[in-house]
């Protein structure tokens, strides 16, 4: 297998598929202090990249093991 590339490894894939959130007050007011207190300038990267971790952590967690 080959070792990637800086190149490679960077790919940018297209983002074309809408998806959007409904937060009621206190959750909206918890986004923006996390936001404010670790100068996160783009939410929906976070939102997005902690959101895949989530479901790939659980993938994996869920995966059939050979012993258990």
């Amino acid at each position: 297998m080959a070792k990637p590339t800086p190149n490679n490894r960077k790919r940018k894939l297209p983002r074309t598929n809408r998806v959007s959130i409904m937060l009621n007050d206190s959750e909206l007011r918890a986004l923006n202090k996390y936001c404010d207190a670790y100068t996160v300038s783009n939410r929906s990267k976070l939102i997005r990249e902690t959101l895949m971790r989530n479901i790939l952590k659980r993938f994996d967690n869920d995966n059939p093991t050979l012993f258990d």
